[in-house]
């Protein structure tokens, strides 16, 4: 090469100097500052699953801006002045959330964690947990704006932000709605940055940026549905929840008999469609002297957790206006869904039962969606108590001898546990007397009293009562306090004080807790107002069922739990690398998920024998149909789940496999062809009856 080559060559490294070499390069830094800032602020808008209200902006957007807009500034000065203006500029960023200086800051800060992992989702918007999504989007937003400004990596000063979303990601496992497309975006914005950084020209970032973009969009359709997004690690799991505490001074129960001396006055109104009973607190505790809750509330948005019954119900929307009711518990029908219009609300997962952090002031109100479960008859018919050792437990106290002997009486010749509770009911209903009069108390002394000597009481006695007779029978059982519907006008309920009930549940295998009413009405068994003569009278046709010999446990199917669509943050190597491994990984499963199935059913289609041929058919079939988890399951079991067409071809091919079974020497190739004719058939109807996505789901699963 001539001299003229090498000084052109070396004119061409030379880096280049002058104005527009200046320009070119504040460009691309504070083009890089503002990408590193949009990541932040894309990775704290991934909280939107922990708080979903525009709340979660005022903590996000000044987070992530002003650590960019300090780096700009302090390019040229040392660190630790610019980590000091974030600081300062980190603690005046926490005026808009708290409204003013707060000297709990630290604390609030570093007590935010286990106060979201013991959150129900939606969390309220409070200052004192958004203050940590503040402060996380803060510190990557900072660390990643002076790694940019400081260093030549290329997309290091992303890596901060990934770690924000990935705890996002963990904390928002129970929420609502999806962090699909954030996923999308903070791979693009990631992808831009890694472009910019690579001092390409601009025409290079603008092409790609699309390219990317294509790359996130097969990210998000293909993340869903790998396993591990099926069912996401939750943290909450393994969070230590707060010990059950003593939510009033005075019980509910404790109330009953004094609200009944005074029955007018006003306590609250309810909006509904339909009357119902009002349930206010749950007490499922008992010492000998007092029913107490053991109730573990949780703060939440409004969300309340399902409850075990997933059949046919009733969704009943209720406005709650209060009058005059005292305490913190909220009255709503059961069972809860979501609780909107109060502030500071806890709610008790395993009861559904609503508590306000302050008594709600007069006039105040709320709105509640319920779910009230509607089983059939021969869902009630098959119940089976649930085995908890703490639902039938008895203090120890002599009284026992008492109420196990007359629960023994009452329920003579009942066989089935549902059977027993209803004659348990009956018995209370018909042997003793509802009086308001009578002396208030539920310890093991007065309810003694009240089934020797008395026979008289208020629902207070008849519910603890049942209760403590069903925990002898191995019946988990607790009191329920709460309201009857109230007078009706124009479509609002008013509840008086007079309304006050208390009631029995038992709680049931698949079913959930199931109401009993052993408190007569005032003028007799019959006296009782719509809900529970409904009540009773759905317990005597049960009874009539049971006298008919009906009581066939019914073959229910349970819906099938489906996985959130989380996708993993991207990981810290370059995007390209990234995309080729991802892509490779995908592949290779691609390939076994096709492989692995096809291979099994050749193999049992080509096995040595006849009989080894049909019985391979069979399996296949079993596995066609879902059931390969269910090995116990005899071939009548498998043929009497399903109807319809894969019935008419599941039949006879039960009858080959069961006559091969018991004789494989008898087995013919003719038997074998038959067999994998009908096991043909049933695998198209089921891939007809079975949605696309639905089949691709077990396909990737190896199901």
């Amino acid at each position: 090469m001539t001299s003229g080559g090498h000084g052109r060559a070396a004119a061409r490294r030379r880096p280049p100097t002058g104005p527009r070499a200046r320009e070119g390069s504040m460009w691309r830094r504070l083009a890089g500052l503002a990408l590193v800032a949009a990541t932040a602020a894309t990775a704290g808008w991934g909280f939107h699953r922990v708080f979903p209200g525009a709340e979660l902006l005022l903590a996000v957007i000044p987070a992530a801006t002003a650590p960019a807009i300090v780096a700009a500034l302090t390019r040229a000065r040392p660190l630790w002045l610019a980590l000091a203006l974030d600081l300062v500029l980190w603690l005046a960023g926490t005026v808009p959330l708290y409204r003013t200086l707060t000297p709990a800051l630290l604390t609030d800060v570093a007590d935010s964690w286990h106060a979201l992992l013991t959150t129900l989702l939606p969390a309220q918007p409070d200052p004192e947990l958004l203050v940590l999504v503040h402060t996380l989007v803060w510190a990557a937003a900072t660390v990643g704006a002076e790694t940019l400004n400081r260093t030549g990596t290329r997309i290091a000063a992303a890596v901060p932000a990934l770690v924000v979303y990935g705890v996002a990601l963990l904390l928002g496992v129970d929420g609502t709605g999806s962090n699909v497309l954030v996923t999308g975006a903070l791979f693009v914005l990631i992808a831009a940055l890694a472009l910019l950084r690579d001092d390409r020209p601009p025409a290079w970032l603008l092409a790609g940026i699309p390219v990317a973009a294509a790359l996130a969009a097969l990210a998000l359709v293909a993340g869903p549905l790998l396993p591990i997004a099926a069912q996401p690690y939750n943290p909450r799991d393994d969070a230590d929840l707060p010990p059950p505490v003593r939510v009033d001074s005075v019980s509910p129960l404790d109330r009953v008999s004094a609200w009944l001396q005074i029955p007018d006055r006003d306590l609250f109104t309810v909006k509904a469609d339909k009357p119902l009973n009002w349930r206010l607190a749950v007490l499922d505790r008992y010492d000998g002297v007092r029913w107490t809750s053991a109730a573990r509330f949780q703060p939440t948005g409004g969300r309340v957790p399902a409850g075990e019954w997933t059949g046919e119900a009733d969704v009943v929307h209720q406005e709650v206006t209060f009058d005059g009711l005292p305490g913190t518990w909220l009255p709503a029908a059961e069972r809860p869904q979501e609780v909107t219009g109060v502030r500071g609300l806890a709610v008790d997962p395993g009861s559904g039962a609503l508590l306000a952090a302050a008594k709600p002031a007069k006039g105040s109100g709320y709105e509640v969606t319920s779910r009230v479960p509607k089983p059939s008859k021969r869902d009630l018919l098959a119940a089976t108590p649930v085995s908890d050792p703490a639902l039938t437990a008895f203090p120890d106290a002599p009284q026992e001898r008492l109420f196990r002997r007359l629960a023994q009486e009452a329920t003579e010749g009942a066989d089935a546990p549902i059977k027993q509770a209803y004659r348990l009911q009956s018995y209370l209903r018909t042997n003793a007397t509802y009086d308001v009069t009578a002396p208030p108390g539920h310890s093991l002394k007065g309810l003694e009293f009240f089934l020797q000597t008395t026979h008289r009481g208020t629902s207070e006695q008849f519910a603890a009562t049942f209760a403590l007779m069903a925990r002898t029978l191995g019946l988990p059982s607790r009191v329920v306090v709460g309201f009857r519907p109230g007078q009706a006008s124009g479509g609002v309920y008013h509840v008086k004080s007079g309304h006050v009930m208390a009631w029995a549940e038992i709680k049931f295998d698949g079913l959930g807790w199931r109401p009993f009413y052993p408190t007569p009405g005032r003028g007799g068994a019959k006296d009782d107002h719509d809900v529970v003569s409904s009540a009773i009278e759905e317990s005597e046709e049960l009874e009539d069922e049971f006298a008919k010999g009906g009581s066939d446990r019914p073959t229910t199917s349970r819906p099938q739990a489906t996985g959130q669509d989380e996708q993993a943050a991207p990981g810290l190597s370059p995007w390209t690398v990234a995309a080729a491994a991802g892509g490779g990984l995908l592949v290779a499963y691609a390939v076994v998920v096709v492989v692995v199935p096809w291979r099994r059913r050749r193999n049992r289609r080509r096995a040595p024998g006849a009989e080894q041929r049909v019985l391979g058919a069979w399996r296949q079939t079993c596995d066609d149909l879902g059931l390969s988890r269910e090995p116990t399951l005899t071939a009548g079991d498998v043929v009497s789940r399903e109807p319809g067409e894969i019935s008419t071809h599941l039949r006879p091919l039960a009858e080959i496999s069961n006559f091969i079974r018991y004789a494989p020497e008898s087995g013919t190739e003719a038997a074998a062809t038959e067999a994998w004719r009908h096991s043909d058939a049933i695998r198209r109807a089921v891939r007809a009856r079975t949605p696309v996505m639905a089949r691709l789901r077990d396909r990737l699963l190896l199901r």
